[in-house]
């Protein structure tokens, strides 16, 4: 009960913020005018300087575990590229095939689950490694498959080249890049108290402003339109692919803090900066929402029974 508690308080909250940005465009506070600024805003701002404190302030050296950083690295890249190869055959809808493999692999590793561990565990345990080893990725792969399935009026003329340029180019990608570099070199903990709390306060934007865009941009005959999608997407995100790895780390030895870690990455709501970048990269924001919205409220309910489960056979 006590974790279902939790779960509630950690996910019912980020829903609602999603309904408020939605009531608040129906008043005519907000618009999709104001959505379209900040949604550039933060993809350009915000979330690099979320994922930046993340990794810059993770002490890497003494922590580092090969064996899991490469377990999550692998496992990331086996979801990513099968349910990309599965899409080419089941999702019919070229527009939306790109947002649907982002949010059916894309977790909120980083803001959701650092929270959660640190409820459980009082500290963020394993969870920095757990980052290092599929947040750059989501990025990569994510920024591989929305330019590829990207419906603007060039996307058929799309070139590797242009791939790298955008994987180059990315403002997440360079601030993991840099970031990392902080963390091994300590420079992080070196730096002056005005500079890293002026990056922590736009980083502290970065879910609040992402949720309020998606209240605003959700369209719900759209969404209804697509709801089978989102339905497989939500599955894909919160109940198969745990089912499929979780045995897979138990039986290699991962429990405990790597087993919440792994728990985390597989099972995790999907992150609101798939939508951020959905709409940067010219994908579908409305499918992209919709799955942000509904494992968002799911996972109280699915994270709770995985931890009971793995709780109950005793790998926690």
């Amino acid at each position: 009960m006590e974790n279902f508690i939790y779960s509630i308080n950690a996910t019912i909250p980020v829903f609602l913020v999603m309904v408020i940005g939605y009531l608040l465009k129906k008043i005519d506070m907000l618009d999709d005018h104001f959505a379209a600024k900040a949604n550039k805003f933060n993809f350009r701002i915000t979330l690099p300087c979320l994922l930046f404190t993340d990794i810059a302030a993770t002490d890497m050296r003494s922590n580092f575990d090969l064996k899991f950083v490469l377990f999550c690295a692998i496992v990331t890249s086996i979801c990513f590229w099968g349910i990309w190869g599965a899409s080419k055959f089941f999702v019919k809808d070229d527009s939306i095939r790109g947002a649907f493999v982002q949010a059916s692999f894309r977790g909120s590793a980083a803001v959701f689950g650092i929270a959660f561990i640190v409820n459980i565990y009082g500290n963020s345990g394993m969870a920095p490694l757990m980052i290092i080893g599929a947040v750059p990725l989501y990025n990569i792969y994510s920024v591989i498959v929305l330019s590829f399935e990207a419906q603007d009026p060039d996307s058929h003329n799309y070139t590797y080249k242009n791939a790298i340029k955008n994987i180059c180019t990315n403002p997440i990608l360079l601030a993991i890049l840099i970031a990392s570099i902080w963390s091994l070199t300590g420079w992080y903990t070196h730096m002056p108290v005005i500079v890293t709390k002026t990056i922590d306060s736009f980083a502290k934007m970065a879910s609040p402003l992402a949720l309020v865009c998606i209240g605003v941009t959700f369209k719900g005959s759209s969404a209804m339109a697509k709801i089978k999608p989102t339905l497989v997407a939500t599955a894909l995100k919160l109940l198969i692919q745990p089912a499929i790895f979780l045995p897979i780390a138990i039986s290699m030895g991962f429990t405990k803090e790597k087993l919440i870690a792994l728990l985390i990455m597989l099972g995790s709501p999907t992150t609101p900066s798939c939508y951020i970048m959905a709409k940067n990269m010219h994908n579908d924001g409305v499918l992209t929402s919709s799955v942000v919205m509904l494992t968002t409220l799911a996972s109280a309910i699915t994270l709770t029974l995985w931890i009971f489960i793995i709780k109950s056979l005793g790998y926690l």
